[in-house]
């Protein structure tokens, strides 16, 4: 091993030494620089603004208008995506006031019981589809009203035209000794399509009694493309109101349709209360949360006197002229 001398030991040293004097030097610049320019904040973080001296004004906090039901109540639904999925309940919309058990089916009818006597009314509704229906027959068979189609909008072109056999299903139900109401199928994209649809229907209406409402029946085409699939909820629920507003200062009694799911994802429920509602879930018993009319409950249905399936209803409540 090497001998290392004297000399070598102070030059090592010296090194050291002037190592460490410009170490603490940086560090002492580095730190009265960051102390005479401390760091700047940018523009767009954020920071904390000095508190305020306490102030006596008092502040009134607007109320709010609450639309769901505060207690935790849920709509459960079964997604293809999500399995299942949660909707909160409105709290100023009538939930469903029948009791299901009280709904009974007799011959592949449904009736509403209280007090063990029926108070609904058994029904179907029809169009152009249904080609030459023998009324008679029709009501022989227990058929206590019927919901015409007065017309409809393509949902391609956006047309307006009438049902072809509308009047010809008028007369034969009326003959029969059938109550009659009407539908419209629509596919506005507007509130001003929806008054224009309505319109067409009162000119059409003209002159004729009716003891069922006037539907609105606004529907998704889930087959094809359509006109409607970017309708948004605020203009659907317009569309609504503004067709029922138009059917009412018609002289008439105005209804929307709707299946349950459109219902609960598109429409704005506590906006339309006023008018009566046509449920169509087709199901052993409705599991659609909020109040209903008419619910049509198969479109599978069989009826002497209608070739091929049709449309089954139950009314609860006994729709009549006037």
């Amino acid at each position: 091993m090497a001998k290392i001398t004297t000399r070598q030991i102070l030059i090592a040293q010296t090194a050291c030494i002037a190592i460490l004097l410009v170490f603490t030097g940086g560090l002492a610049v580095s730190y009265f620089h960051d102390r005479n320019n401390p760091p700047t904040v940018p523009t767009n973080a954020d920071v904390d603004e000095p508190e305020e001296e306490e102030s006596t004004t008092t502040t009134t906090v607007p109320e709010i208008d609450w639309h769901y039901d505060l207690s935790g109540k849920k709509i459960l639904l079964s997604d293809g995506t999500y399995g299942e999925i949660a909707l909160p309940v409105y709290a100023d919309v009538p939930a469903c006031s029948k009791e299901l058990d009280q709904i009974v089916t007799r011959n592949g009818k449904k009736f509403y019981l209280e007090n063990g006597a029926v108070t609904s009314e058994f029904g179907i509704d029809v169009s152009v589809h249904q080609k030459e229906i023998d009324w008679q027959k029709v009501k022989q068979s227990g058929v206590d009203f019927a919901i015409l189609r007065v017309g409809y909008r393509t949902y391609g072109g956006g047309d307006i035209n009438a049902d072809t056999k509308f009047l010809d299903n008028y007369r034969g139900a009326t003959a029969a000794g059938i109550k009659v109401g009407a539908y419209f199928f629509s596919q506005a994209i507007t509130e001003e399509e929806a008054i224009a649809e309505a319109q067409f229907v009162a000119q059409q209406l003209r002159g004729l009694t009716l003891d069922y409402p006037v539907i609105y029946d606004w529907e998704l085409i889930y087959d094809d493309t359509a006109r409607t699939d970017n309708v948004p909820c605020e203009e659907l629920t317009n569309c609504c109101i503004a067709f029922c507003d138009v059917i009412e200062a018609s002289g008439f009694h105005p209804m929307i349709y709707q299946n349950k799911r459109t219902t609960l994802f598109k429409l704005d429920l506590p906006r339309l209360q006023d008018y009566d509602f046509w449920l169509a879930e087709y199901s052993t018993e409705p599991t659609y949360y909020y109040d209903f009319d008419i619910w049509q409950y198969s479109c599978k249905g069989s009826v002497p006197g209608i070739e091929g399936d049709v449309d089954l209803n139950i009314s609860f409540v006994p729709y009549s002229a006037g």
